[in-house]
């Protein structure tokens, strides 16, 4: 894409964890073609308004670094925070519902003319530092929090730019780990609540922090709905390996049944291809995840993404069989060989997690695990389910779509009946109550 773009004349800048690593690859000083004009090593809320006026000025540099007078890196602070005028933003580019169904949106529920989700940072940065990470390399492991006032303000605008739509917005909090420190997210969270700034929302959340019962109550009356949960592996002895020890298999049913209680859904993430993963994983996996509360499970292989802690031991143990994945990209492919299967029976492993979880079966016995919930939440995970389907298997063409549809259509006609049920009652009372009125 960059190439393309330089192609017509106009000049590009790069930036992110790996640009900061593989600079010279962005700049074709590797021996490579060059992709960039312009680098942004690290975090670029300083150095950007920089490399725009050199822009402007025709003076733009090859490197661009966030350095103090002593040449040590300097972390941006979060305060004061810039104003992001929502309320005057086209916010087409995040919609999640085409044009086409704006209409059955809006009578599917009041005020769901259309449904965006909107990205958010309220914090940034995570001191865990799991060993196949770029977090914690790229930000350090300075935590920083914006205010909570300018975080409720933005919620606000957004909300209010909703209103006017006669539509509903959802935030997507970005932060690395948005409850990383459970004292100040519980301060945010109670003052969103008092703002009437709540809104539906989605967050990155490690399970050992979703013990705390009252946080878990404050995530649900501000509008949590989903949260993203790493939980890479069911076997303790492949976390331990990784750095994270901190998560426990046995406690994550209870951290489930926690949010599902109060009508929050998981996105369980799980990494195959771990040191102490063997063939029949995938299944293992399957095995408990089939006795949570439904959510949407994720599946993906083992990554050595430059300068982590995990590319550099597998390095050095000889274990790397492209050491230059990212340059040879083969998508579901592991780039290292793991200990006790081959690269082979990982893509597998990794096959079945997908296809046994993303069937129309399984996407009907999730909606099936519903029947006590609003037909809006069951539609909520089924839709959800369809879109994830998408991450692994080829969503992209009309001929995919329909062929899912009717994979999925009795699923579909179910909950697009009680949806019609449950939308002509109240008109069916109204029209009684207005007879009984007239004949009075």
């Amino acid at each position: 894409m960059a190439d393309a773009i330089r192609a017509t004349g106009v000049q590009v800048v790069m930036g992110g964890p790996h640009v900061t690593e593989e600079a010279d690859e962005a700049l074709g000083r590797d021996g490579g073609p060059r992709h960039a004009d312009a680098v942004a090593l690290g975090e670029a809320d300083e150095t950007w308004p920089q490399i725009v006026e050199d822009a402007v000025r025709g003076e733009l540099k090859e490197i661009y670094a966030p350095v103090d007078g002593m040449g040590k890196e300097r972390k941006p602070s979060l305060n004061p925070y810039p104003a992001i005028p929502w309320d005057k933003l086209d916010l087409r580019q995040f919609n999640l519902v085409p044009k086409l169904l704006h209409p059955l949106l809006k009578n599917f529920r009041e005020n769901w003319g259309t449904f965006r989700i909107v990205p958010v940072e309220s914090g940034r940065g995570c001191p865990y530092g799991c060993e196949f990470c770029t977090v914690t390399g790229f930000f350090g492991d300075s935590i920083r929090f914006r205010t909570n006032a300018s975080v409720v303000n933005e919620l606000l605008l957004l909300k209010a730019r909703a209103r006017q739509e006669q539509g509903q917005i959802a935030v997507f909090f970005i932060d690395d780990n948005f409850a990383i420190n459970i004292k100040r997210t519980k301060s945010l969270l109670r003052d969103m609540i008092a703002a009437k700034a709540q809104v539906f929302w989605v967050a990155q959340i490690s399970a050992n922090l979703l013990r705390d019962e009252e946080l878990v109550d404050l995530i649900a009356a501000s509008g949590g709905k989903w949260i993203f949960i790493g939980m890479e592996s069911v076997d303790p002895v492949n976390l331990k390996d990784v750095n994270k020890g901190f998560n426990k298999p046995d406690e994550y049913a209870a951290v489930l049944e926690r949010l599902a209680k109060r009508n929050i859904y998981a996105i369980t993430s799980f990494i195959f291809g771990m040191d102490n993963d063997t063939p029949g994983v995938a299944e293992r996996t399957l095995q408990q995840v089939r006795t949570w509360p439904p959510g949407l499970p994720i599946f993906g292989l083992l990554t050595p993404l430059p300068a982590t802690p995990l590319y550099k031991r597998l390095e050095a143990a000889g274990r790397l069989t492209r050491p230059r994945h990212w340059k040879d990209f083969v998508p579901f492919t592991m780039a290292h060989t793991p200990l006790k299967m081959t690269i082979e029976e990982a893509r597998a492993e990794l096959n079945y997690g997908w296809a046994h979880s993303y069937s129309p079966e399984a996407l009907a016995q999730a909606v099936a695990a519903l029947d006590d919930q609003h037909v809006g939440d069951r539609v909520n995970v089924f839709l959800a389910r369809l879109c994830f389907r998408g991450i692994y298997f080829p969503m992209l063409r009309k001929s995919s779509w329909l062929r899912v549809i009717i994979e999925n259509r009795r699923t579909i006609l179910r909950l697009f009946k009680e949806g019609v049920f449950r939308w002509m009652r109240p008109r069916n009372s109204a029209s009684q109550d207005s007879f009984f009125r007239r004949n009075a």
